[in-house]
């Protein structure tokens, strides 16, 4: 069952280096604050002198700091999510496949067995989720992170619910947060059957937490730079994640 309601939101990465990254997505990629169709992100490289290496005709990959790699499609974006996909590696695509399809819901786009993978969304105009099956367990190693999800707040008790009768993992159960001086969101964090991270949250006071704030890059900068983390590291004699 395809759950129309539902929506793809955000992937959060964890990151060692938080200007070189910002300047990455922001920069090179042109977002505003995973396979991206854009020629203005692939313009964007060449005039940083960020690395790029065409892997096939029009397709472009590049990493970000830490490591995670996107693959860029020289076209003009669409008028839909210019973001196409998010792939996870899985090790059982079938196991995989029962959780994403037949418990949240996802519909299935594509399937290829001979290929092991299989591209599910919630909408055709929404970022797509790939699942690529592997030989052998999915290494998180220190640098997973988290996918999320919007669905109506009403929808959450019976998510997890649903959950506790199959019996799957949740990290965090159905909780309240409050933002001073906003919208206090409902939040349920679940794992699948390899352990990546898969958040929900409800979309009506999402909405309202998530508008842009066009001071947003500028207070992000100074946020980033009053932490005075590096110092804190040096005094630490510990070892920042690179990237």
């Amino acid at each position: 069952m395809a759950m129309a309601t539902r929506r793809a939101l955000h992937f959060v990465f964890k990151v060692g280096n938080r200007f070189q990254t910002a300047r990455f997505f922001r920069d090179v990629l042109g977002m505003k604050g995973i396979t991206l169709i854009s020629s203005q992100a692939v313009c964007n490289a060449r005039k940083l002198e960020w690395p790029l290496s065409e892997v096939t005709e029009g397709i472009f990959e590049t990493e970000a700091p830490g490591g995670y790699k996107f693959y860029l499609q020289d076209h003009s974006p669409p008028e839909s999510d210019p973001v196409l996909k998010v792939t996870l590696a899985v090790s059982d695509l079938q196991k995989s496949l029962n959780y994403w399809s037949n418990l949240l819901g996802m519909k299935i786009y594509e399937k290829d067995e001979e290929k092991q993978r299989v591209l599910l969304g919630y909408a055709d105009n929404q970022c797509k989720l790939e699942l690529q099956g592997i030989k052998g367990t999915v290494d998180h190693a220190a640098a997973f992170g988290r996918i999320a999800f919007s669905c109506p707040q009403k929808e959450l008790p019976d998510l997890e619910d649903l959950m506790k009768r199959e019996n799957q993992k949740i990290l965090t159960p159905l909780v309240s947060l409050d933002t001073p001086g906003k919208a206090t969101v409902q939040v349920i964090i679940l794992a699948d059957p390899d352990g990546h991270e898969i958040c929900f949250v409800g979309d009506e006071a999402f909405r309202e937490l998530s508008k842009m704030d066009p001071e947003g890059s500028r207070l992000l900068d100074e946020a980033m730079a009053a932490d005075k983390s590096d110092e804190w590291f040096t005094k630490q004699n510990k070892s920042k994640a690179s990237g």
